[in-house]
């Protein structure tokens, strides 16, 4: 299920990608500005193609949005920790082996005076 949600996204995406590209920039607008006001868009573009185009993209774009957000819920990944719900806080700790380690010296009950100083 998963791979084929991604697999939906990918094929909107560059669906989506290439109805962007398709539209004629609007009079004026962006960086094409320049350029439509030249009249080169009025001679190649067709009248009714804009609206088409700005509804699939639309509709692509709602696509590409609904597949990613159903699939973060579709990994497998996600499923194997549903079933492992503890956290790491909750696990313990694996236990080091304790080895031998050096004893200090011991410490006197009652503290011990400096030495006088000789004279």
């Amino acid at each position: 299920m998963h791979v084929f949600l991604v697999i939906v996204g990918l094929l909107a995406s560059i669906l989506l990608v290439g109805s962007v590209l398709l539209q004629s920039p609007k009079s004026g607008s962006g960086l094409t500005g320049g350029i439509a006001s030249l009249g080169t868009v009025q001679t190649l573009g067709v009248r009714r193609t804009g609206d088409f185009l700005s509804k699939v993209t639309a509709a692509l774009a709602a696509v590409v949005m609904v597949a990613a957000f159903i699939a973060q819920f579709t990994l497998p990944a996600r499923e194997a920790k549903l079933k492992d719900s503890k956290s790491i806080l909750q696990q313990s700790a694996p236990v080091a082996p304790l080895k031998s380690v050096p004893s200090l010296p011991k410490t006197p009950a009652s503290p011990v005076l400096p030495a006088a100083p000789a004279k």
